[in-house]
């Protein structure tokens, strides 16, 4: 019953934004609209942008789905893009109403994930740190997160498919090599 509520909480959300920005939408909108109290948006969520992160979350979660792979990151990597572009009229609102940051920080979260899978798959039997697992998911998810937030500045306009084939083709090989990098360090 708890994912019903959020989803219809997230539905009306989305549908409001599609008319008004979001300073201009309160939890009373999202509530009347879901026909539920205020007190039950409160026992699911903070505010309106904890909502927001929340169903960010569980957009990229369905896009990354079993792609975090070294053999499938870049469809997963794709499926975001896809995700964001199918959300536009939501993502766009929230781009010029929340923060770079928590914009930002909602990315990372997506971005880590899927780079720190390939990261632990790659480094299997390499004789190399958490710290430093860490810190290569780390270098790529800025970099992943720099070029989405560009893309989404300008409007989603380019095709984000060349943009993660451009993505790919930098990237490949490069997190094995990294490892090897830090392995042959050995600090």
């Amino acid at each position: 019953m708890s994912n019903i509520t959020k989803k219809a909480l997230e539905a009306s959300l989305k549908k409001m934004m599609l008319k008004k920005p979001l300073a201009k939408i309160t939890i009373r909108d999202i509530t009347d609209d879901c026909g539920i109290s205020r007190m039950t948006f409160y026992y699911h969520f903070q505010d309106i942008y904890d909502l927001i992160e929340w169903s960010c979350i569980e957009d990229a979660t369905q896009a990354l789905q079993g792609k975090k792979t070294y053999d499938t990151w870049s469809e997963g990597l794709l499926q975001v893009f896809e995700a964001v572009l199918e959300n536009k009229p939501f993502v766009m609102n929230a781009y010029r109403c929340i923060s770079r940051e928590q914009m930002e920080n909602f990315l990372f979260r997506m971005t880590y994930d899927l780079i720190r899978g390939v990261v632990d798959e790659k480094s299997q039997g390499v004789p190399i740190t958490e710290e430093q697992k860490a810190f290569i998911a780390g270098f790529y998810k800025y970099s992943f997160v720099g070029l989405m937030l560009d893309w989404i500045k300008r409007g989603m306009t380019q095709d984000y498919r060349l943009l993660v084939q451009d993505i790919t083709l930098t990237v490949q090989g490069s997190v094995s090599l990294a490892i090897q990098n830090f392995a042959q360090a050995g600090r």
